[in-house]
């Protein structure tokens, strides 16, 4: 053995657990050597870690947690493994356990929605607690998705009657009636983020047939104004491209028994020059208001490809070094 290096067994008395942890031709044994810079190898049912003292107790207690993560879901994903890795780093691994039991809602395919992240935990448990929410993040931290969950679970619970799904058609300036076709060509391609969820969510002949009855309405948001939202669970997309006077409107909406969720991206704004971003500005106002809560997700709330979080950190780096 290397001069300063130290070894620690590990024993663990399942295969399953052990080719799970380990990952598809050991790529995510190759990941956590990598990270925590250690050498581990498989002797007999037992694991063996290599490497300094330090990181040997990383190690150790990163085996236990993704142990714990296996035993209760049956699987490790690669996301799973990266984020419990950095909670390792920031010593927070034991909060790990909050995330394997809150399962949001379960998909027309059987697959279980829920928080993966700490970030993600918390914005779920403000849309519980509060009527009306604001998720702000970057791209690929679930802020639409999870509110989509989140509004078929109370729907399924008959908390309320319908789900009401909006964005602002900013790409057409919200002049739909110069686009060719009729009213659902028109809107489409403004709102297929949208449907995709939704067929993931509820599968594409239960989502149809609650369009038919009128349970479930997609909409540009041009197509709110006038009206009164009751017992509804309404969600505002992509809510950085609304205007003041838009964001001020879709509020004013609410009616009694509805919750409001707005999700955006304040680093993706698409308004032409010199017009102000309604979800900006609606930080200012009503932050300190009642029964609204703002929860800002962050890049390591990512659950897209890995290089999405790097790639979003590049651009990051690159605009601090225009400005």
């Amino acid at each position: 053995m290397t001069k300063g290096k130290q070894e620690k067994q590990v024993f663990i008395d399942d295969n399953q657990i052990i080719l799970e942890l380990f990952g598809k031709l050991d790529e995510n044994l190759k990941i956590i050597e990598k990270k925590l810079g250690l050498e581990i190898l498989l002797r007999e049912g037992n694991i063996t870690i290599i490497g300094d003292k330090l990181s040997i107790e990383l190690g150790e207690r990163l085996i236990e947690k993704l142990i714990e993560v296996i035993k209760a879901q049956k699987r490790l994903t690669k996301q799973e493994l990266m984020y419990t890795i950095q909670l390792i780093f920031e010593g927070k691994e034991e909060r790990i356990k909050e995330l394997l039991n809150d399962i949001v809602c379960i998909t027309a395919s059987g697959k279980s929605i829920k928080p993966k992240t700490l970030g993600q935990k918390r914005y779920v448990d403000s849309i519980k607690n509060n009527d009306i929410v604001f998720g702000i993040g970057p791209a690929g931290t679930g802020k639409t998705y999870l509110a989509m969950a989140m509004a078929v679970s109370a729907f399924k619970n008959k908390e309320v009657n319908r789900i009401i799904l909006t964005r602002p058609a900013v790409e057409a300036g919200e002049n739909l009636g110069f686009l060719p076709g009729d009213l659902q060509e028109k809107v489409d391609p403004y709102l297929r983020p949208i449907y995709d969820a939704l067929f993931d969510i509820l599968g594409v002949d239960t989502y149809l047939r609650l369009m038919d009855k009128g349970l479930i309405e997609v909409a540009p948001l041009a197509y709110m104004r006038g009206r009164t939202l009751d017992s509804a669970y309404v969600i505002l997309d992509e809510a950085q491209n609304t205007t003041d006077e838009q964001m001020k409107m879709f509020l004013t909406r609410l009616g009694f028994g509805s919750k409001a969720i707005i999700t955006g991206d304040i680093t993706q704004i698409d308004l032409p020059k010199g017009r102000s971003s309604g979800l900006v500005t609606v930080t200012k106002i009503l932050s300190d208001v009642e029964g609204i809560e703002f929860v800002y997700l962050t890049k390591y709330d990512i659950v897209r490809h890995p290089l999405v979080h790097r790639i979003i950190e590049a651009y990051d780096k690159y605009e601090k070094g225009e400005k």
